[in-house]
């Protein structure tokens, strides 16, 4: 883990300058170990799914129980937490998380090793090699025989298979421990920095906070080629590899690490103060100062829009009796509450990008779950790193104000989702399994049904239909067993093993040297790689344009609400967006792709288990069709806003210029078509992009 820079050092009384230099560089570090960690979480969603084998939408469920945790409190600590010590919060939430990572990593230690679904007995012989005849010996009808309510559930005591549940639990308490993180931490920082420096502020500590995501994918790619049971098992008696979808990684170690490396980054949090000196002031003029800040923010034209007044003493009950009046003044703010829908409608699209991915990339493109995650770590987040430092400076480069920001949000919005409508057309053949996706004569025919695996050139086997154990044949078809393959011998040791007189090898009219197949599924087309290669440069820009929104549409939640609520609008936004935009779209889009599954494994007690196989196209059509909705849906919102702001900017011209005479030309506003700010409160800085 890389240490985070020094972020802008500012100018002002010494002490104020040191302690903010390390507030920067401890949030910095700490978003970046959080961010290692929850992209960890992402990485491990296929293994995690095939050691518990539970089904796409209820790895979904697990994954959304981060939200979860954070819904328990985010409002509170939001609300009292901005009164109390914001960096000591922030430290003991940084020890949940800690505890969060060390519970999901649990149930690997009480689980019995892992069983892969296979329909290969291994009976050694004295010469090294091993006689299999799977026709006659490979499965029977009595495989999927239903097993009674008591054996199986006696079988799932014993297999641990309900131990997922502390993998919920672990991952809800990491969602409360990141509680205080980003609401008390980014109004800590809006508060003692210069408003003209936050935006750059947030987007370098974001952009460092990128890097843990690129180190969380490369940990889950390295994870996920280690065997689960690695040091507990013999390798060499293992018949599968990485590739194959029945593989499962070592997805608990990265728990381990994370917990340790959290623990070790809340440290510092409890040393800071609880307040510092405003950037470039000394604490008397910061004081002197806190009631002007009111005038920088957008105003709202209700009766609600007035600054509430500074209490005298701070107590308990009287912020919990503050507190409901606070959430109404909040909510008839049309502006805020335009981007909390925004922002929710953004964040499904973008949970279901991260979490589906990897996915999708090896159902459509073929790649191993290790290597997909490896390249959404190396090319993808770096490209979200590149675009929010891009946003941030864009910002303080060109002063954009409150209405050249939204139109900015706009642009990137309406190119996000011209690049998911590209990628539509990036397509590969689809896997060529016989009975699933091709007829045993290699003909395309798609089907969802049992029934079709079975040809009369396996009938006479008695073979299960539902176990995957799929093998390549000469003739470039994959079949989902040597059995249902017709193979009637086999020679060699683990991997090695080769079946011979496949008997439905010989009844396909595709060309094929022998009457062989070997363990696993066939490779794609060398066409593939090349579509491929596209869609990685296709999908970098389509991480790249959303994340250049993502500062400038922090300062409009910022400079849309009122100082005095700015802690609470922040958690209530963190809460939506967390509950509406973090746990639905794991779900839904999991039950999307569960429904274009072709062959669901088998658990060893009986019982579906993870799906081993997709419809590639009906896939593509569910996963790219929802992204580009839901992008498509947060260009219209951004528009709605802009629309919105121009029109309030109007008004508010409107009665500067017929105010304009009666103030003796003290603080006059010169209103042109090419300035967005019209109305500037804060006359001794008309540049900044923070007023309207």
């Amino acid at each position: 883990m890389t240490k985070p820079p020094s972020i802008l050092r500012d100018t002002g009384n010494s002490t104020g300058r040191h302690e903010r230099g390390k507030e920067n560089d401890a949030r910095a570090m700490l978003l970046q170990i959080e961010a290692f960690q929850g992209s960890y979480m992402k990485s491990s969603i296929t293994q995690i799914e095939r050691r518990f084998d539970i089904p796409s939408s209820l790895i979904g469920f697990i994954d959304g129980s981060f939200e979860i945790g954070n819904l328990l409190v985010i409002a509170l600590v939001s609300y009292f937490g901005a009164k109390l010590h914001r960096p000591r919060l922030i430290g003991a939430g940084c020890l949940i998380m800690a505890m969060g990572s060390f519970i999901t990593a649990s149930p690997h230690f009480f689980q019995i090793p892992y069983k892969y679904e296979t329909t290969i007995s291994h009976v050694s012989a004295s010469n090294g090699t091993e006689s299999i005849l799977p026709c006659l010996t490979n499965g029977s009808l009595a495989q999927d025989e239903i097993p009674t309510v008591e054996i199986q559930a006696e079988c799932e005591k014993k297999d641990s298979s309900s131990l997922w549940v502390y993998v919920f639990l672990g991952n809800m308490l990491r969602g409360v421990g990141e509680t205080p993180v980003m609401p008390l931490g980014l109004s800590y920082l809006d508060d003692f920095s210069r408003a003209e420096n936050t935006a750059l502020y947030i987007a370098l500590i974001q952009t460092v906070a990128t890097i843990g995501p690129v180190f969380g994918f490369m940990l889950g790619s390295f994870c996920a080629k280690l065997y689960v049971d690695i040091g507990a098992v013999d390798l060499d008696t293992i018949t599968i590899n990485h590739k194959d979808s029945r593989w499962v990684g070592a997805w608990w170690l990265g728990f381990l690490l994370t917990g340790g490396l959290m623990l070790l980054a809340g440290i510092p949090f409890w040393f800071l103060p609880k307040s510092l000196p405003k950037q470039g002031e000394t604490e008397t003029e910061t004081n002197s100062n806190v009631e002007n800040e009111q005038d920088c923010f957008i105003h709202d034209n209700n009766k609600h829009s007035n600054a509430p007044d500074k209490p005298a003493l701070v107590t308990m009950a009287a912020l919990a009796k503050d507190f409901l009046p606070s959430l109404k003044k909040l909510f008839s703010n049309t502006v805020y509450i335009l981007l909390i829908i925004t922002t929710i409608i953004q964040v499904n699209g973008f949970i279901g990008v991260l979490t589906s991915q990897p996915k999708y990339m090896e159902q459509t493109y073929g790649q191993s779950a290790s290597r997909a995650i490896f390249l959404i770590g190396i090319s993808n987040l770096p490209a979200v790193a590149l675009g929010i430092v891009t946003g941030g400076f864009i910002m303080k480069k060109f002063k954009l104000n409150i209405l050249g920001t939204s139109k900015f949000c706009v642009t990137t919005s309406f190119l996000t989702s011209c690049t998911w409508l590209v990628q539509y057309f990036l397509q590969c053949e689809s896997s060529q399994v016989a009975g699933l996706t091709v007829s045993y004569q290699g003909a395309p025919e798609v089907s969802y049904q049992l029934n079709t695996l079975i040809s009369p050139c396996n009938m006479g086997c008695t073979c299960s239909l539902k176990h995957w154990d799929p093998v390549c044949a000469n003739n470039g078809l994959t079949y989902a067993s040597p059995c249902l393959a017709g193979c009637q011998t086999s020679t060699g040791v683990g991997k090695e093993i080769v079946f011979h007189n496949c008997t439905c090898v010989g009844d396909s009219p595709l060309p094929y040297a022998n009457m062989s197949a070997v363990l696993g599924q066939c490779p794609r087309k060398s066409d593939c790689d090349s579509m491929f290669k596209f869609y990685m440069a296709v999908t970098i820009i389509g991480y790249f344009l959303p994340a250049c929104a993502a500062t400038p549409s922090y300062i409009l939640l910022l400079r849309s609400i009122n100082p005095e609520l700015k802690s609470l609008a922040l958690g209530v936004h963190i809460l939506l967006f967390r509950a509406l935009g973090g746990i639905p779209p794991a779900i839904y889009f999991g039950a999307l792709i569960d429904r274009t599954c072709l062959k669901w494994g088998t658990k060893q007690c009986g019982g579906r288990g993870a799906c081993r196989i997709y419809d590639s196209g009906a896939f593509r059509n569910s996963y790219l069709g929802a992204i580009f909705t839901l992008f498509t849906a947060t260009f219209v919102l951004y528009g709605v806003l802009y629309i919105r702001l121009s029109h309030r900017e109007r008004k508010q011209a409107l009665k500067s210029q017929s105010k304009a005479p009666e103030r003796d030309g003290i603080g006059v506003t010169t209103v042109n078509r090419n300035v967005s700010s019209t109305i500037l409160k804060c006359d001794e800085n008309p540049d900044q992009e923070t007023t309207i």
